[in-house]
């Protein structure tokens, strides 16, 4: 067997040394085909794609809030900031922005669905369907018989909540909340579309269904002894303990009715 002799020292080095540069080649060719790709004209945006089931988003929008913000080009654009910048227009929720190879951007938005007006009167918020407060100019609506909540801030969803719990509670009366309120301690009240005023006292969302309930399974009872019905109904006060105070059209009262 022949024994395998040392590689000499110099060898070794030059072996070394052609490697490192032959490396120091290879990224210096990668590093000018980067360099030629994010300056060549090819690659600079020529134009977003936008999609979505939009109502309310314009193209004027749309160019007044984000053309500004768009820096680079397609391999050097910020994705993120890009995004940020389209859920700055009015009425967009949210934006999902992807690539589009070479030269383009695809833009998926998603509008705010109204479902409500958010704090008093004049205010330009609006309360979205998944209980999100948002700036919209009212005057863009196609209608404007949205109810009204209003409550502390952070308090949106709640109330959302609570008017989409009450709207089947009040059928049985021919009505529906038109206002909905949470005060600062947590009290409840709700003006329906006939202009009756009833205050709900607090508790939880189950708490004050339930005692809404019993008041209307038990109103037409306590309306037939005056001789009127639940549509004479103004104003009614919940927050007795087993007891309920009405004030009727054309009748003045301080009973209380007792729940059944």
């Amino acid at each position: 067997m022949i024994p395998t002799l040392p590689m000499p020292l110099d060898v070794r080095l030059m072996n070394f040394t052609a490697s490192v540069l032959f490396g120091a080649a290879v990224l210096g060719a990668l590093a000018m085909a980067v360099w030629w790709g994010l300056r060549h004209p090819v690659f600079a945006l020529a134009g977003i794609t936008v999609k979505g089931d939009l109502e309310h988003v314009s193209e004027v929008g749309l160019r007044t809030h984000v053309a500004p913000r768009l820096e680079g080009n397609f391999f050097t654009v910020d994705l993120q900031r890009t995004r940020a910048a389209f859920e700055t227009v009015p009425w967009v929720r949210r934006a999902l922005v992807q690539r589009e190879f070479p030269n383009r951007l695809r833009v998926v938005l998603e509008e705010h669905q109204e479902v409500a007006f958010w704090g008093q009167d004049g205010e330009a918020r609006m309360v979205n369907s998944h209980g999100e407060v948002f700036e919209a100019n009212p005057g863009e609506l196609d209608a404007d018989d949205l109810p009204h909540l209003s409550g502390p801030e952070g308090q949106a969803a709640a109330v959302l909540s609570m008017m989409r719990s009450l709207v089947p509670v009040f059928e049985p009366l021919g009505a529906a909340p038109d206002e909905v309120e949470l005060s600062a301690r947590g009290g409840w009240r709700v003006v329906l579309d006939n202009g009756a005023r009833v205050e709900l006292g607090t508790g939880s969302l189950e708490e004050v269904r339930e005692r809404a309930q019993r008041f209307v399974r038990t109103l037409p009872q306590v309306t037939g002894r005056h001789g009127r019905g639940p549509r004479d109904l103004l104003s009614a006060d919940l927050r007795y303990g087993d007891a309920y105070a009405v004030r009727l059209r054309g009748v003045v009262t301080g009973d209380a009715a007792k729940k059944k």
